[in-house]
């Protein structure tokens, strides 16, 4: 994998690059929409592709670990094959689902045992085993295997948590580079740098993920409790150590606002479920504010839902048909708006990375942010 940096903001850290991997180019700063067991909820291919423009996709090695499981994917050819996407595919280590599944697994030095959420077997994720396992998957960026601590946890465990990441680091990245892609493409690897709301710990983890010289970094542990500017000056304080060169991963954020203050602090990659959650459940996220389409005021307005998207669903739907079809609980409704979500949440990080190149990010930003975080 290679990253190309290609503009900087005057004013902010904000950056514009491009990442190349063998299923393609990735122009940053990006959003990921999250495909967790091989789909992104209700949105097929074609419309990821055309419609919402996405570039790159998750997958979620732990759930795709347990279902359909390695051996399915492996005779598949791959998850690009298994799930018809011939674009690039990132997928987590299943460090955030462990973690989610505290009263079913238990840490270790060795790794991390825990228990199906599907049928409550016993499983064991050691920092080789999930290398092994993204290398079945085949997914172009892989992560590695780490602990996330609740953003509340205090020093003492955030320190603890920290070493045992540390330690697996160490190993899963010995064992990448001991092995060899199974399905013909480059795949890369990506430390990530925790640490909780310490920016200590932060800058210790920092400066160890940049001495490996990985492909790229992640940033994780963050909107996991703390507050938004507790994240944001974490965001600070890792960037300020991770190699420019390199492309940084804000893992699991978030809201417009965030993405957008992520991007004015040096991050050029993030990825959420929030647009399609939020979207299946009536939310919409929109270039003048965030509408709840099961409010009446939407009943009789038959204006486009978003009035300045070229998004195939914002020209052919009102909002009136919108919360129509919600009240009346009709999946058409979910799947409208998971589209349009996604497609908003891209226009909004090409148009970051249109400002930044044309020099104006700092005066564009203040104005989307107030902008995208109206209540309609």
């Amino acid at each position: 994998m290679e990253f190309k940096l290609e503009a900087t903001s005057c004013a902010t850290a904000a950056r514009a690059g491009r990442i190349f991997t063998d299923h393609g180019e990735i122009p940053t700063p990006i959003f990921m929409p999250v495909g967790t067991v091989g789909a992104v909820k209700g949105v097929h291919a074609r419309e990821l592709r055309d419609d919402i423009k996405a570039r790159i996709i998750l997958g979620n090695t732990y759930h795709l670990y347990l279902r359909p499981g390695t051996e399915i994917l492996r005779k598949a050819g791959g998850l690009h094959r298994f799930e018809g996407w011939d674009r690039p595919i990132l997928t987590d280590s299943g460090g955030f689902q462990v973690f989610s599944l505290s009263d079913r697994r238990k840490l270790t030095e060795e790794g991390a045992w825990f228990r199906s959420h599907i049928d409550g077997s016993k499983h064991l994720f050691t920092p080789e085993k999930v290398v092994d396992i993204q290398r079945e998957i085949g997914s172009d960026i892989m992560m590695a295997l780490d602990e996330c601590p609740p953003g509340t946890s205090e020093w003492g465990y955030a320190r603890k948590s920290l070493d045992l990441t540390m330690k697996w680091l160490r190993r899963g990245w010995d064992h990448f580079n001991a092995t060899e892609p199974l399905y013909g493409h480059r795949q890369a690897f990506f430390p990530i740098v925790q640490g909780c709301t310490y920016p200590d710990l932060r800058r210790e983890a920092a400066m160890r993920v940049a001495e490996l010289g990985a492909d790229g970094n992640a940033i994780g542990g963050l909107a996991v409790g703390e507050p938004a500017e507790v994240m944001y000056d974490m965001i600070e304080v890792v960037n300020e150590i991770l190699p420019a060169d390199k492309p940084r991963y804000l893992m699991g954020v978030g809201t417009p606002a965030n993405i957008l203050e992520a991007i004015d602090r040096g991050v050029d990659m993030m990825d959420c479920v929030m647009p399609t959650r939020n979207g299946r459940n009536g939310m919409l996220f929109t270039r003048n504010g965030i509408m709840n389409m099961r409010n009446l005021k939407w009943a009789d307005d038959f204006s486009p839902i978003d009035g300045e998207s070229d998004c195939f669903v914002d020209r052919v739907y009102s909002k009136a048909y919108l919360r129509h079809l919600f009240i009346a609980q009709e999946l058409l409704a979910m799947q409208i708006a998971s589209i349009h979500n996604l497609a908003f949440y891209l226009w909004l990080v090409s148009e970051a990375r249109r400002h930044i190149i044309g020099g104006d990010f700092h005066l564009w930003k203040p104005r989307m942010l107030e902008r995208v975080s109206r209540r309609l």
